[in-house]
């Protein structure tokens, strides 16, 4: 484990402290990656009577939402099912078969929030069957398109579609398709020792009552999984690209795409596609948070820093919410991270160069780069924008992957020497000067003029 500067593991370890401390928290593990690697982990508390390890079990609640969600995601990049799909094409006979995956996966389904009986997260299960057999009318909102509503019972009928799809339970598929390639070996549907035992604290005295722990049956997708620090560093780097041979880096980059926004006081928070998003000080955090009875967990990646945050706790209430985002911004205070040297490349293809530079779309000036990939980048050049990079295509086009011209296409106009003279995107005109008029602008150029 890359160690970190004594006072930066003390300024963390007092965070940790005051969080346990303050909350009465039994058992608390916290820690934090950076590209790939543990650099500080710290427990405070016992589980049986002694700190727990990065080894010990703790279950970690709706963060199993986000495995069943790559579950769904393998089903579509294998073609066996599309996101636009109906439930019904697969798990017939609910009352929002006419929803679609997508909108389970991303809680835009106008789905209710727990399943119709008594409480699911203390009393044992039922069937699949007896699931499906209560999401009638009285299960949907009034407003299906209304947008974000967190359902717990979605991803228990997402669950049982990928049990439908693949033949077999769907912890069996988790275990075949994530947990064994990942070598997530303490990531189980049940506790296996050592694990923390759940508990509430009562709010006035010290004391504590221990949570039940039922199998929740059909709702297990929605938060049954157990595990342990280490194999939640593993999936907060999984969250940030590093996905093995499990999914495409590309289609985990479309899950941490916003599909529906949590529309409280402020926009901080959102939904992909199966995880949670967050923006804290500038950060674009993905993963999950999760509790059940007797347990609260966090995971959070920080793609675009290659850093995470991972923290367990075996107590129903008391963890603020804080305490993850406190732990990354004490790493960005104390040892923010350094970049690499710059260096030249050698694999730059120099016919791109003759692309660089400065281009107007009307009055407005942008400027194209060629990034270290490879990729183009297009950008006002100064101010905020419009702005997009760009991968090159066989026919000599290009495709937007990001920001407002993402998915676009791009083409690169010339006279008949060679030379680039425009770009066409999407209709729009980019040219070398203003509105130069041996570019085809629609509507002609008039030439420029004084005010009168």
């Amino acid at each position: 484990m890359t160690s970190l500067l004594p006072s930066t593991q003390r300024a963390l370890l007092r965070r940790l402290a005051l969080e346990q401390s303050e909350n009465r928290v039994p058992s608390l593990i916290a820690g934090l990656i950076r590209d790939g690697e543990t650099i500080w982990v710290d427990t405070r508390g016992q589980v049986g009577g002694r700190p727990s390890t990065t080894d010990t079990q703790y279950r970690v609640g709706s963060i199993t939402k986000t495995f069943v969600a790559v579950l769904v995601m393998r089903l579509r990049d294998e073609g066996r099912l599309d996101l636009a799909d109906k439930l019904d094409d697969y798990v017939p006979g609910t009352s929002i078969g006419k929803q679609s995956i997508g909108e389970i996966l991303s809680h835009s389904s106008g789905l209710t929030a727990e399943p119709a009986g008594q409480w699911w997260e203390r009393t044992p299960g039922g069937s699949a069957d007896d699931l499906l057999s209560t999401i009638d009318e009285h299960a949907r909102r009034p407003t299906p398109r209304h947008g974000f509503h967190y359902s717990n019972v979605g991803f228990g009928v997402l669950g049982e579609l990928v049990s439908r799809s693949r033949g077999a339970p769907w912890g069996e598929v988790l275990q075949r398709e994530i947990l064994e390639p990942l070598g997530m070996k303490r990531t189980t549907l049940s506790p296996v020792a050592p694990h923390a035992e759940g508990f509430a604290v009562h709010p006035w005295a010290d004391v504590v009552l221990p949570e039940p722990s039922e199998d929740a049956g059909a709702m297990a997708p929605a938060g049954q999984l157990w595990s342990t620090f280490d194999d939640m560093a593993r999936w907060a780097r999984f969250v940030s690209g590093d996905t093995g041979d499990v999914l495409h880096p590309a289609t985990v980059a479309e899950m941490r795409l916003p599909g529906s926004v949590d529309d409280g006081p402020e926009w901080r928070s959102g939904y992909g596609l199966g995880l949670q998003l967050m923006r804290h000080r500038g950060r674009r955090l993905a993963g999950h948070t999760g509790s059940m009875p007797g347990f609260l967990a966090t995971v959070w990646a920080d793609p675009a820093e290659a850093t995470g945050v991972i923290f367990m706790a075996n107590t129903t209430a008391g963890v603020t919410g804080a305490l993850a985002t406190d732990l990354l911004d004490l790493l960005a205070e104390h040892e923010p991270r350094i970049p690499a040297a710059w260096e030249p490349r050698g694999d730059v293809d120099l016919q791109l160069l003759e692309l660089t530079g400065q281009w107007y779309w009307g009055p407005t000036p942008y400027a194209l780069r060629v990034l270290r990939d490879g990729l183009l980048d297009l950008s006002p050049w100064q101010g905020r924008g419009r702005a997009s990079r760009f991968r090159a295509n066989p026919d000599g086009t290009w495709t937007g992957l990001d920001g407002y011209y993402a998915g676009e296409t791009l083409r690169v106009g010339r006279d008949e020497s060679g030379v680039p003279t425009h770009l066409d995107l999407n209709t729009f005109i980019f040219t070398r000067t203003p509105y130069d008029s041996d570019a085809p602008v629609p509507g002609g150029v008039a030439g420029w003029r004084p005010a009168r």
